[in-house]
């Protein structure tokens, strides 16, 4: 999505407000986690980020065909992850994740009216998700 920006602003070196700090510790704590505990940790995280981005997007900067692609893409991977976990595994939320998610609605969406530039600082959260999400997941393979 990002290689289609079309944000003008000078702000893109911004970063998601302090309030909703980027949850380390969780990812932390993951990391130490049984395997069936770290798929269902990445399960949630796919599954709230694709909440956050079925928000209201029509100031995004990217086209709206790229947005559903990388979207169906996620959910396929969440879908294939939840297969290799036990049904109790998914049920269970961290709460922490699901207020994490929120916050970065409320606190940068929803004050900066959707706009592209909320999105954009959304959109590049949400990489840094999907690179710690990716090295949880491919520690299982060297373990």
């Amino acid at each position: 999505m990002a290689n289609n920006s079309t944000n003008t602003t000078n702000t893109t070196n911004t970063t998601v407000d302090a309030g909703v700090g980027f949850p380390n510790h969780l990812y932390n704590q993951a990391s130490k986690a049984s395997a069936e505990d770290k798929l269902s940790f990445t399960v949630q995280i796919l599954e709230e980020m694709v909440v956050l981005f079925e928000e209201d997007n029509s100031k995004a900067s990217w086209e709206e065909i790229r947005e559903e692609n990388f979207l169906q893409v996620v959910t396929q991977v969440a879908d294939g992850l939840r297969s290799c976990i036990g049904s109790h595994s998914h049920k269970r939320k961290h709460k922490k994740i699901q207020m994490y998610f929120k916050r970065l609605s409320s606190h940068v969406l929803e004050p900066m009216d959707h706009s592209a530039e909320a999105w954009e600082l959304i959109r590049k959260e949400m990489k840094t998700h999907l690179v710690r999400a990716d090295l949880l997941c491919s520690s299982l393979l060297t373990n």
